[in-house]
């Protein structure tokens, strides 16, 4: 075959491609998103009510508005990264808040330690922490992998860490409105455990999530 030839047969069939809008605004929607989930799980399973003193205490607002703001830095980063002609400074866009809030979970546990009685936590509060973060967690995952199924394919690994980080930061911040656990032991196993855990599994399957939410075709691969 003709080299003419093959290129008009490859025009022939080539469909026109929809340009993506760009990484800020994807990442705009999706915190949009993630503001109806936390509005959801507030108005169903209720704010601790405990929030307004809690609201006082200056090193729980600091946690609270650190991970909130690393869940935004680090959705804008991931979006961002998912682009190959960006740069991979943006890694470091949610770095200062994401140090800010362990710094301060760190701080809690050298100042003020809060022990757990005898009787532990009860199992209908485990669930309860655990159904939060499965609500939270699970939709926003979902999301974030079909709105960057087609364009993290070269970074699948740096983009899921970012949205990892994002999604395990605001699942933070949900547990911390809605769930009155204020023992040192529990903050550390529902905030860095937990976020550790979805950055870690987002790093390891990053490739195998994006190839099932978008496979490619053999000739890509």
């Amino acid at each position: 075959m003709r080299t003419e030839d093959l290129i008009a047969g490859l025009a022939s069939d080539v469909k026109p491609v929809k340009r993506l809008r760009p990484p800020l605004t994807r990442a705009a929607s999706w915190l949009v998103l993630a503001t109806v989930v936390l509005f959801l799980l507030c108005v169903s399973q209720g704010i601790r009510f405990d929030i307004a003193q809690r609201l006082h205490d200056p090193s729980f607002t600091l946690a609270l508005g650190a991970s909130l703001a690393t869940g935004i830095l680090a959705a804008f980063a991931a979006f961002a990264l998912s682009l190959p002609d960006r740069s991979r400074l943006w890694l470091l866009l949610p770095f200062p808040t994401l140090c800010l809030w362990l710094s301060n979970i760190g701080y809690q546990c050298l100042t003020q330690w809060v022990s757990i009685g005898p009787q532990g936590v009860s199992l209908g509060e485990t669930a309860e922490c655990f159904a939060t973060v499965v609500l939270t967690s699970l939709p926003l995952s979902l999301a974030m992998l079909v709105m960057l199924r087609h364009s993290a394919l070269l970074r699948p690994r740096t983009v899921t860490i970012m949205g990892s980080l994002s999604i395990a930061a605001i699942t933070a911040t949900a547990l911390s409105l809605i769930h009155p656990i204020d023992a040192t032991v529990m903050i550390l196993i529902m905030n860095v455990g937990m976020a550790a855990m979805l950055v870690l599994l987002g790093g390891v399957f990053a490739r195998t999530m994006f190839d099932w939410v978008a496979p490619r075709s053999p000739s890509i691969n």
